[in-house]
C-alpha cells in the first residue's frame, strides 16, 4: 500500500503545483492583455502622430513647389525683359549709327545718301511705334 500513498503524495504535489502555475499564467495573461492594449493604444497614437507629420510634410512640399514655380515664372519674366532691353539697345545703336552716317553725308553734301538714310531711319522708328502700340493693346 505504500506505493499507492507515494503516488498520491506526488499526485497531490503535482496538482498543487499545476493549480498555482495556472493562476500565475492567468495573472500573466491578464497583464499581457493589458500590456497588449497599452501597446495598441501607443501604436494608434503613433499612427495618428505620423499621419499628422506626413500631412505637414505634404503641405510644406506644396508650399516649396509653389515657391519654385513662382521663382521660375519670375525668371522667365526677367529673361523676356532682358531680351526686350537687348533688342531696344541694338535698335538704338542702329539708329545712332544711321544718324551719324546722315550727319557725315550732309557734311559731304551727299543729298541722295542723306535722303536714303533718313528714309531708313523713319522706317525703323515707324516699326518701333507699331510694335509698341501692338504690345500696349495686348
Amino acid at each position: 500500500m505504500a506505493p499507492f500513498c507515494v503516488r498520491c503524495l506526488f499526485r497531490r504535489n503535482y496538482i498543487k503545483r499545476f493549480k498555482s502555475q495556472s493562476k500565475n499564467v492567468k495573472k500573466h495573461k491578464k497583464g499581457g492583455i493589458k500590456n497588449i492594449q497599452a501597446k495598441y493604444e501607443k501604436l494608434a497614437s503613433d499612427v495618428v502622430e505620423i499621419s499628422a507629420e506626413r500631412q505637414n510634410i505634404r503641405e510644406e512640399q506644396r508650399r516649396v513647389r509653389e515657391k519654385f514655380e513662382g521663382i521660375a515664372n519670375e525668371c522667365e519674366e526677367l529673361k523676356r525683359e532682358t531680351r526686350i532691353v537687348v533688342q531696344q539697345t541694338a535698335r538704338t545703336q542702329i539708329k545712332l549709327a544711321l544718324m551719324f552716317q546722315i550727319v557725315k553725308a550732309s557734311e559731304q553734301a551727299d543729298h541722295a545718301t542723306v535722303s536714303t538714310l533718313t528714309h531708313l531711319l523713319r522706317e525703323i522708328v515707324k516699326r518701333e511705334n507699331e510694335e509698341r502700340q501692338a504690345s500696349d493693346d495686348s
